[in-house]
């Protein structure tokens, strides 16, 4: 049975309240295991948060549906408690699993935190233990326990209720991990792989036409590398500019000739491997993909070099393995573009984050109204909130008046004598200026409780006075 804590302390063990946390350092570390330590030790907060947690159960196929394990049967690989401080650290350091699992096993304070004791303790995290736990955390229970550690954050700054909550709406960009994309490094990233997958398939089932796929794709690189290089004339002679274009068309019409013969040979070889057998259906199904970019990406390339076209921006792909990454254009000061994808952001005055929304291919404008529905059912409190210009429209302030008691949402362009009178308003001046960045909400409640016992300290010390 999976456990939520593991009741009986080792020897050697420390009690959570009393793990001591460094309060000068200002890593971020410290802040994310103060917040998780108050959630611990205080017992409404942590009754709240471990009945979520008792939900949070690994899954299994049963004649192709996929049902929760039952808690009464299987090893507990990690206990609930394990999977939320661990899950929560990986989110807020923006980690990957393998700087979780080298934090796991060897940071002395966080080990703490996870209930090993400071000797005598050998428990190693191994790496696919982490990923098939973590990934339990799905956005409808982080989502839960974000409600009650952001109403844990209130009450930790003592909030009154009838203040009621202010919010402010912003987006970003959350950058993929992707090259600069271009029609031609996408076509090399395609024909690469089908190469790839072509001469796997081939060496499993003992078939000609590969032996040399590595020398292929070398040869493909090469002409890549050519067309790459090659720059439009600059030169006022028009003979001169026209012999230009006749060699960057011709060096493009060899990179298409040879793409097209490697997907020829790909589609023999794929011809004589069976779709029905389980063992090849995933590399088959990855092989059709590739074959289908490249196809996209040589089309394009001819019509925009060859043909003279313009290729339509809804027609482009930014990344073959990430196909979500959208082009950004923010406008932002030195950074023209950014590839990834938009998200809308609503957190309070306090910067606890109160809801969040991935925008695929939307604007602000778009999400101005959903963010303050959704948030407002999560959030019945929710009276006024502060959005930038981004998120202005006739329809979003007309709107948003009749469910905020007031609206920050500065208009673009010209302003009228009645945009002026709203936007001098005090309340509107007022909560325009503390518009700013997101913040992590277990991370923030550490970092606001370490600053009340900061204080508190200082309080207790008294002020320093110089001797006469």
């Amino acid at each position: 049975m999976r456990r939520v804590i593991v009741p009986q302390m080792k020897l050697g063990e420390l009690a959570i309240a009393d793990i001591k946390l460094d309060p000068k350092s200002r890593d971020d570390i410290p802040q994310i295991l103060r917040g998780l330590q108050h959630i611990y030790t205080t017992p409404e907060l942590r009754e709240q948060i471990f009945a979520i947690l008792k939900e949070v159960l690994p899954e299994h196929q049963i004649e192709g549906k996929t049902v929760k394990a039952d808690p009464n049967n299987g090893r507990p690989g990690m206990t609930q408690w394990q999977i939320l401080v661990l899950g929560v650290l990986r989110l807020g350091l923006n980690a990957d699993y393998d700087r979780i699992q080298e934090l796991a096993n060897e940071h002395k304070t966080l080990r703490q935190m996870l209930g090993h004791s400071s000797w005598a303790d050998e428990k190693y995290y191994n790496l696919q233990t982490l990923k098939d736990n973590l990934r339990l955390f799905t956005p409808e229970i982080l989502d839960r326990l974000n409600r009650v550690i952001v109403r844990a954050g209130h009450r930790a700054l003592k909030k009154k209720p009838e203040e009621g909550v202010v919010g402010r709406c912003d987006s970003f960009v959350v950058e993929t991990d992707v090259h600069f994309p271009t029609d031609i490094n996408l076509l090399l990233d395609a024909i690469r792989k089908v190469i790839e997958i072509s001469a796997e398939l081939s060496s499993t089932h003992n078939l000609p036409g590969w032996r040399q796929h590595h020398y292929h794709q070398r040869q493909f690189k090469r002409q890549y590398r050519i067309v790459q290089r090659l720059k439009h004339s600059t030169s006022k002679d028009e003979s001169k500019q026209q012999r230009k274009e006749q060699d960057i068309k011709e060096a493009h019409r060899v990179y298409l000739d040879l793409a097209e013969g490697y997907l020829t040979r790909a589609e023999q070889t794929r011809q004589h491997v069976s779709p029905h057998d389980p063992l090849f259906v995933i590399r088959l199904s990855e092989l059709n993909d590739f074959i289908k970019h490249a196809r996209r990406q040589i089309d394009q390339i001819d019509r925009r070099v060859l043909q003279g076209e313009h290729i339509p921006h809804n027609e482009k792909v930014f990344s073959l393995f990430q196909p979500h990454t959208e082009w950004i254009s923010k406008g932002k000061a030195g950074v023209p573009v950014e590839l990834g994808l938009r998200v809308c952001i609503m957190e309070d005055r306090d910067r606890f984050i109160l809801h969040h929304r991935v925008m695929v291919k939307s604007t602000d404008d778009q999400v101005a109204f959903a963010m303050v529905g959704e948030t407002k059912q999560k959030f019945p409190t929710l009276r006024a909130v502060s959005m930038d210009k981004g998120f202005y429209s006739p329809a979003n302030q007309e709107v948003l008046k009749s469910r905020l008691d007031c609206v920050v949402l500065p208009k673009k362009g010209r302003l009228s004598q009645a945009d002026k009178a709203r936007e001098s308003d005090p309340e509107f001046v007022n909560l325009r200026k503390q518009h700013s960045a997101v913040a992590r909400n277990i991370q923030r409640l550490g970092a606001v409780l370490r600053q009340q016992e900061q204080e508190a300290a200082q309080r207790k010390r008294g002020s320093y006075k110089k001797a006469a």
